[in-house]
């Protein structure tokens, strides 16, 4: 039986994990990486548990970056973003069905193709929002590794292939410069934004809602800042602090990878993309054949990238921020609501023994 860990013993561990995580979170926001914060932290931990570090992330940690992150994604409905959702309706509509058929296709594929367990694949096929997804497959016990690896490489391949697209349709491209983000001065908004966003994530938890501690979080802040009623969000060492710890528990997955495992979670990765970047395809030419929209437009909004990652080409390559980021709302809390149903089915159904097969190795969890 083996000895347990001493607590300054994994104190330290859990030091050192976060020191390399910040290298690599920092490093790869440094160089303009979408998403850097959290694909460096994941990558770099990542790097260190493939060379045989014993990086580690404690349970306790993780729970409040569950509720920041929550924070962070509730802040991105704003009440112009709400009402853009309601000007391009059809559009907006022919989305939400494509995000359905994207997760639909790309899990599917990931189960029959990979043989991926079913929470896995479906966390998987989750076009977009990547830090929501990580946090989801530490609670749930998927296969964070394969998982991982899946949106980063959809995250990097978007990156450097959208933009070379769009050039094709006469777009303008310009080098992605990251806006300053303005500090929110009302301690009382700020207060009010996470007392009510952490209420709500203890009380969903509690209820026993799949990600409550997330989920809950996004509620309260999503309502707070969708009904204007706060003009806060956390402050940047906070939010960067969370995601920091979010992408080191990714990391620490792939303890115990071998080159096989990882060979095929990249043949996962870059086929799952094939499939969903074919459905987004298909549903953005036919909105953009039938509606009188800019394809640039049409494609930044339907491409199965996180929110802030495509809100950031929009603006850079000159196109319609309101457009877009409605339509990544929309989509956003189509995939969430989705998830959270089938999660929440998944965990009252009662385990069948044929289940076991789906199990892949490196699984773990961080229930509420």
């Amino acid at each position: 039986m083996p000895l347990s860990v001493p607590p300054q013993r994994e104190l330290i561990r859990a030091a050192e994990t976060l020191l390399i995580a910040a290298a690599g979170g920092v490093g790869f926001q440094l160089i303009g990486f979408p998403g850097g914060l959290v694909s460096g932290s994941m990558l770099t931990v990542a790097i260190a548990a493939l060379a045989g570090r014993p990086v580690t992330i404690p349970v306790n940690l993780a729970r409040p970056c569950f509720i920041m992150v929550g924070i962070l994604l509730g802040a991105v409905i704003t009440p112009e973003t709400l009402r853009g959702v309601a000007t391009w309706p059809l559009s907006v509509a022919m989305l939400v069905v494509a995000a359905i058929c994207m997760m639909a296709a790309t899990a599917g594929y990931l189960r029959l193709v990979h043989g991926w367990d079913p929470m896995s694949a479906l966390l998987g096929a989750s076009p977009g929002s990547m830090a929501q997804v990580l946090a989801l497959s530490a609670e749930f016990g998927a296969d964070v590794r394969g998982i991982a690896i899946v949106h980063v490489m959809r995250v990097l391949l978007i990156v450097l292939g959208l933009p070379a697209g769009l050039a094709l349709f006469g777009s303008t491209v310009e080098a992605v410069v990251s806006p300053g983000g303005a500090a929110g001065s009302s301690l009382v908004e700020l207060g009010t934004l996470v007392a009510v966003s952490t209420l709500t994530a203890v009380g969903m938890s509690r209820a026993g809602f799949p990600g409550g501690l997330m989920f809950g979080a996004m509620a309260g802040s999503g309502f707070l800042h969708g009904m204007d009623l706060v003009h806060v969000s956390l402050p940047w060492w906070a939010g960067g602090a969370a995601v920091l710890t979010l992408g080191a528990v990714a990391g620490t997955r792939f303890v115990n990878t071998g080159p096989r495992m990882l060979l095929s979670y990249l043949g996962a990765a870059f086929g799952s993309f094939a499939v969903a970047t074919a459905v987004a395809a298909s549903f953005g030419l036919l909105v953009a054949a039938l509606l009188p929209l800019r394809v640039a437009d049409v494609i930044v909004a339907f491409a199965p990238g996180a929110q802030d990652t495509m809100m950031v080409l929009a603006l850079a390559m000159h196109l319609d921020p309101v457009y877009i980021g409605a339509h990544h709302l929309a989509r956003f809390l189509a995939v969430s609501f989705s998830v959270a149903v089938v999660a929440l089915q998944n965990k009252r159904r009662p385990p069948a023994q044929s289940r076991e097969s789906w199990k892949r190795p490196g699984q773990g969890t961080f229930d509420d």
